[in-house]
């Protein structure tokens, strides 16, 4: 039987990781992909990056707007609302047997919340992971609930799932899907990724990337006006920024970076870099900066240091490459000291990534072709034992 496969994706860095599993279900004979692109994707302030879906050979099956213009927490709860009723919509024309989600984000959430309605079985990618400074660390454990099949990243994220009452068989330790990205992507030369930026490298350079983050006490302006001071501090540094997320206070962290970088020829900023002058960038920056995941799932990989600032990746397992602060100014500074000392530059060929060395995606897929989807949705409280 031929089992029709339905990705989500709502943004720039999810299908990056999403990419090359997408592309091992299409190739395989007995599974139908279907795409449904959302969120940020379809925003022109976020540059439209459903174009870069289909620029890498797929097809869009189905578009859910939901993003308002505002980024409020009233205007992200009516997203959620506005998604979870253009979802139902999308699986009553798409008929899925399967939904492929990854990671915590809000669009997932009415993503998800409309296939439980709706009898959907749910694979649910990156779970049991905690993100302590952000509203998406509950609602990864909530999409967590209402998902079937479990693939995580590390041992320590599946033994979270199963203590969330998941069934152990039907949670897979298949590592991260950044991996598999760095390992089959053909990146740029030097002189190629400059011409892609439009930018000159300078004989240091850094990767920026801030989101805001939601449950933080000090404001996500605040952080950011931090960390731009400490770069700000150093001399003879290229820095290459990218916008935030579409999360509450997004706006004003965008304003921040615009006005940042429109006085500064040594910096650049990015609406989205797109995956593959982000991972060709890592290969000539000599650090990460900020708080994205991409600096402890992906960078380690490249055997760069990270910088990662406060607590939105709080909880995550992280390698000896991640140079973490708090987000003030004398910190992050401390930090940025750290990133270029000889001592701690010279431990980084020797990094392990925690989230493994790749194959996750043939893992995946070696799943969802054979797994049983009869009964799935019907799952049963799994008890640790006392």
């Amino acid at each position: 039987m031929n089992r029709k496969i339905c990705v989500v994706t709502g943004t720039r860095a999810e299908f990056g990781l999403l990419r090359w599993l997408m592309q091992e279900i299409k190739d395989a004979p007995d599974l139908t992909l279907q795409v449904v692109a959302t969120g940020m994707h379809l925003s022109p302030e976020y540059g439209h990056t459903y174009h870069e879906i289909e620029q890498a050979g797929f097809a869009i099956d189905h578009k859910v707007e939901m993003l308002l213009g505002a980024n409020s927490a009233t205007a992200i709860t009516k997203s959620i609302g506005l998604g979870t009723i253009g979802f139902a919509d999308a699986y009553a024309s798409l008929q899925p047997d399967l939904l492929v989600v990854l990671g915590d984000r809000f669009e997932l959430l009415a993503a998800v919340t409309a296939a439980l309605i709706a009898g959907i079985p749910v694979a649910h990618l990156h779970g049991g992971e905690t993100t302590e400074g952000a509203f998406d660390e509950a609602i990864r454990h909530s999409i967590t609930k209402m998902s079937h099949l479990h693939f995580v990243a590390a041992a320590d994220y599946a033994r979270r799932v199963i203590q969330l009452g998941e069934q152990p068989e039907r949670v897979f330790n298949v590592g991260g899907l950044g991996i598999d990205a760095i390992k089959r992507t053909r990146l740029l030369d030097r002189q190629a990724l400059e011409a892609a930026l439009d930018f000159k490298l300078g004989s240091r350079n850094l990767l920026v990337t801030f989101h805001p983050v939601t449950l933080d006490k000090q404001s996500s302006a605040n952080q950011m006006s931090a960390m731009l001071a400490a770069l700000d501090e150093l001399e003879d540094t290229h820095l290459i920024f990218t916008m935030p997320n579409a999360d509450t206070g997004g706006h004003e962290l965008a304003a921040m970076l615009e006005d940042f970088t429109r006085s500064r020829p040594h910096t650049r900023l990015h609406t989205s870099l797109g995956q593959l002058r982000y991972l060709s960038c890592l290969q000539f920056v000599d650090g990460v900066v900020g708080n994205s995941s991409s600096g402890l799932a992906e960078a380690p990989s490249m055997h760069i240091g990270t910088v990662n600032i406060g607590d939105r990746q709080k909880g995550r397992l992280s390698a000896s490459s991640v140079i973490h602060c708090e987000p003030d100014l004398g910190s992050i500074c401390t930090a940025l000291q750290q990133l270029y000392h000889p001592a701690f530059r010279a431990t980084l060929p020797l990094t392990v990534n925690p989230y493994g060395d790749g194959g996750a995606s043939e893992k995946i897929v070696d799943v969802i072709k054979n797994w049983p989807l009869e009964g799935l949705v019907k799952k049963r409280f799994y008890d640790l034992p006392l």
